[in-house]
C-alpha cells in the first residue's frame, strides 16, 4: 500500500531522532548554553567553509539537473558570507589558518560523491543544511550575537537577507520535496541519506570537542 503521507512530513518524522542527536551533541550544547568560547565558534565556522564549498560547488555543476534544479536558489548561497565571517574572525589570511577535520573531509567527500552520481542524494544533503540554517540556525545566530558581542559581522552565515519570509520559503521547499518524482524506494533512499548527513554533523561536533580537549591537555 503506498504511503499517503506527504514526503516532506515523512522525511521529518523519520529523521527527527537523528536531528535531535545532532543538535544535542556536547560541543553544540556548550556553545548554546554559554560554556563554549569564541574560539569554539570560530572552529565551527571554519568547518562550515569546507562543507558549503562542496555543496555550492556541486550545486553549480548540477544546476541543470531536473531533479536538483527546483531546490536551488541564489538566496540560499552561504559561501561568501562564511568567507566574510572568517575574514572578520581570523583576519585577511584566514584561509591559511584553517583545515578540514577528519569528519569534515569525509563529509565533503560524501557530498561530492552523491552529487556526481545521485541527484536525490544531493538533495538530501542540501535539505539537511539549508533548511536547518533557516530554522535552528537563527537561534544559534541570536545566541552567538549575545554571547560574543557580534552585530552582523561574524554571524553573516546565519543572515538570509534575500529571504524576507523564511517560513514561506521553507514551505515552498517542502512542497518541492513532495512534488519530486520519486517512488517509495527512492524516497527511502533520500531519507537514509539525510540520516547520513545528520551522523556526519554529530561526528563533526565530536571531532571539534576532541580537538579542543587535545589542545588544552
Amino acid at each position: 500500500m503506498p504511503n499517503l503521507l506527504p514526503f516532506s512530513q515523512e522525511l521529518r518524522a523519520r529523521t527527527s531522532r537523528g536531528h535531535a542527536e545532532s543538535e544535542g551533541a556536547d560541543f553544540m550544547g556548550d556553545l548554546m548554553t554559554g560554556k563554549g568560547t569564541r574560539e569554539d565558534y570560530i572552529a565551527l565556522v571554519a568547518q562550515h567553509y569546507f562543507i558549503y564549498e562542496a555543496i555550492e560547488d556541486t550545486a553549480e555543476r548540477r544546476k541543470n539537473d531536473p531533479i536538483v534544479a527546483p531546490f536551488l536558489s541564489d538566496k540560499l548561497t552561504r559561501l561568501p558570507a562564511i568567507e566574510a565571517d572568517l575574514r572578520f574572525l581570523l583576519g585577511e589570511n584566514w584561509r591559511e589558518s584553517i583545515s578540514p577535520l577528519p569528519t569534515t573531509a569525509s563529509y565533503v567527500a560524501r557530498i561530492r560523491e552523491v552529487a556526481a552520481t545521485w541527484p536525490g542524494g544531493f538533495v538530501a544533503h542540501h535539505y539537511t543544511r539549508y533548511l536547518g540554517d533557516l530554522s535552528g540556525g537563527q537561534v544559534i545566530r541570536t545566541i552567538m550575537q549575545r554571547q560574543f558581542g557580534f552585530d552582523t559581522n561574524g554571524v553573516g552565515f546565519y543572515l538570509f537577507g534575500d529571504i524576507a519570509k523564511p517560513r514561506e520559503f521553507k514551505d515552498t521547499y517542502r512542497e518541492r520535496l513532495d512534488a519530486a518524482p520519486w517512488d517509495d524506494a527512492e524516497r527511502s533512499r533520500v531519507i537514509d541519506e539525510v540520516l547520513v548527513a545528520y551522523r556526519f554533523n554529530t561526528d563533526l561536533f565530536r571531532d571539534l570537542a576532541e580537538t579542543k580537549a587535545s589542545s588544552v591537555a
